[in-house]
């Protein structure tokens, strides 16, 4: 033993000799005592180096104290608005215990998924083992698994089989409202598969499209397709009508060979697409502008080698977020599947539904990190008692609520008004509302969702900003909500748009639904009843003034256009589903932004080179 301990000392000595050179000479001895008496205990040879002023690293601790993560629950049982919600337009007890099983998949099993698909990104094979060209988009087991769910779940189907009638696209949109946090962005494919299958069924079922819209709505996994919605090219972004150089050349058979560039495709892996091109005559001659497009069907396949059939994957995009989707540039052929110089024509009905379903997308984001950020607030303590008894912590969630009450409430009536159009029972106002309403409540809820999730984080300290945790995603992900599918600035210029087209009718619609009548007989829904009123008269009058303005006046006011229309439209809700203090809290917000700063001379003329010259100012 008195060997063992000798050598011991000796490589105690020679590896502390360097660490310890010029030590006084009494710590030494502490040192040495340390080792040589082999009955001292741990936490005695620690106390002499600690009272010496020294604790060796070795023998740091790490501390007893960890935190409590915040936990997700079943998220339908835990989203008293939604089951209130669905309890007054649709009490089927088939749906509510649909909902609660899937809700409860969702917190004990598809959320991992999730975690997985971000933590394992896809990456692009270019070459097989022995050279040939594959292009080949490995993705992760969870990916796989969430398209197999989304057909076993019938997150496409069920807006098609409209089992609940107009309600259905409602019930269709819960579910997905439930999944898309947890999805691993799995929600985008489907996105463009509704839409693709949107856009099938309207311009009329035939071969081979058939086929396709029977897999894309089917509840089978081992038949499901899922879709890409390949439109963007370098040039063109959202304005596809210059943007698109994309050509198609007919062939022999009747159908086209399509070469172009696709600078942005979304769902890369997707079985087939709808993309944009221009068919060119026998000159090579193609139509400029939105008239010179139509709309192809491509099917993604291989050949015997591997290979991809008229498709070339040129690389993955490194994105800020939606990492766990392949979005890549490619090049690609495929069949006509619209009329000639019909193609921008036919996607409208995919924009709509691509459109709510980002929607959604946003108000399911807002409503996870309010419920995290919520059971965070019983597990974290600060400053001597849990956060949830801090009253202005709780006044920061309170808000956050509201927010997301409010975008939640705004997209479930689009909804609404969508599966009352696919049902037959909308009215003409019922038709003017929604084509209004389909761009306002994206680009209003893409924004709430950047700034509620953004404000979630600081709910959670710095574990809110460290990756393992889960939590960065969130915020990375929203930032998508208001880029996908048009700019906050490309969708308050379609609001416009559409007022034009309609002869202002969109907002003869608006304002007939929008104004509160009948609830001013309780006296406690007064002051709400005032305000979201005065609101819209005041938006009226902006109106009225804004006609009699050169058309650069009314550009200027869009984006306050937009946001007072989305804003008054959900005080609305907030009268007749809020208590009485969550409208005072969405009143904090100016309901008519685009009154109050007409009065301001925002709009005057004079503004355009004033702005100008604040964005591109030099220095004298």
């Amino acid at each position: 033993m008195s060997a063992c301990l000798t050598l011991l000392n000796r490589r105690v000595a020679g590896s502390c000799c360097r660490v310890w050179r010029g030590v006084p000479r009494q710590l030494a001895h502490i040192r040495s005592a340390s080792v040589a008496e082999p009955g001292m205990r741990r936490s005695d040879e620690e106390h002499l180096w600690e009272a010496a002023g020294y604790l060796p690293f070795s023998r740091a601790k790490i501390g007893s104290f960890f935190q409590e993560r915040p936990v997700l629950k079943n998220p339908f049982l835990e989203d008293a608005l939604l089951r209130g919600y669905l309890r007054r337009h649709l009490p089927q007890e088939a749906a509510f215990s649909d909902l609660c099983a899937f809700g409860e998949r969702v917190a004990n099993e598809v959320d991992d998924w999730g975690r997985e698909c971000e933590v394992t990104p896809p990456r692009l094979v270019h070459f097989d083992p022995w050279g040939r060209r594959v292009d080949h988009i490995v993705t992760s087991p969870a990916w796989k698994h969430m398209k197999d769910l989304s057909a076993q779940e019938g997150l496409v189907a069920i807006g098609y089989e409209r089992s609940f009638g107009e309600w259905s696209r409602v019930y269709q949109m819960s579910k997905l409202y439930i999944f898309s946090p947890s999805s691993g962005l799995y929600t985008c494919p489907l996105a463009m598969t509704d839409g693709a299958a949107k856009v099938i069924q309207s311009i009329g079922v035939s071969w081979p499209t058939d086929e396709a819209y029977s897999r894309l709505t089917t509840r089978q996994p081992d038949r499901f397709w899922t879709s890409g919605q390949w439109m963007t090219e370098r040039q063109g972004g959202s304005d596809v009508g210059s943007g698109t150089e994309t050509v198609a050349v007919p062939q022999t058979d009747g159908s086209y060979k399509l070469h172009g560039f696709k600078w942005f495709t979304s769902a890369t892996d997707a079985d087939m697409t709808l993309t944009l091109a221009r068919i060119q005559d026998r000159t090579g001659a193609t139509t400029p502008g939105s008239r010179g497009l139509s709309l192809f069907y491509a099917e993604v396949s291989r050949d015997e080698e591997g290979r991809l059939k008229g498709i070339e994957v040129q690389r993955l995009k490194d994105k800020l977020g939606t990492r766990q989707m392949p979005t890549a540039e490619l090049l690609l052929d495929g069949l006509q599947l619209s009329e000639e110089g019909r193609g921008v024509a036919s996607i409208a009905n995919m924009l709509t539904i691509t459109r709510i379903h980002n929607s959604v997308s946003a108000a399911a984001a807002m409503r996870r990190v309010v419920q995290l950020a919520r059971d965070y607030a019983t597990r974290r303590s600060a400053f001597g008692k849990p956060l949830k008894d801090h009253p202005l912590h709780i006044q920061t969630l309170a808000r956050m609520e509201v927010e997301t009450r409010g975008a939640f409430l705004l997209v479930m009536d689009v909804c609404r008004l969508l599966g009352r159009e696919e049902s037959g029972m909308a009215t003409q106002l019922d038709t003017h509302l929604l084509r209004l309403l389909t761009p306002v409540v994206k680009l209003y809820t893409g924004k709430q969702a950047v700034a509620v999730v953004s404000e979630g984080l600081e709910s959670f300290g710095g574990q809110g900003y460290i990756e393992d945790t889960g939590l960065p995603g969130l915020l990375r992900d929203a930032q998508v909500l208001s880029i996908w599918e048009g700019t906050t600035n490309v969708l308050s210029l379609d609001v416009l748009r559409c007022v034009a087209r309609s002869s202002g009718m969109v907002l003869h619609a608006y304002v007939t639904h929008a104004k509160v009548q009948g609830a001013s007989s309780v006296s406690s829904l007064a002051p709400a009843v005032k305000a979201v009123n005065s609101a819209l008269s005041e938006l009226e009058d902006f109106v009225q003034v804004a006609a009699t303005r050169a058309p650069g006046y009314l550009e200027l006011a869009a984006r306050d256009l937009a946001y007072s229309l989305a804003r008054i439209y959900t005080g609305r809700f907030c009268i007749h589903v809020f208590p009485l203090y969550s409208f005072i809290r969405w009143c904090e917000h100016d309901l008519c932004p685009v009154a109050t700063k007409q009065a301001r001379g925002c709009y005057d003329p004079s503004t355009p080179p004033l702005d100008a010259a604040l964005v591109y100012d030099r220095p004298v």
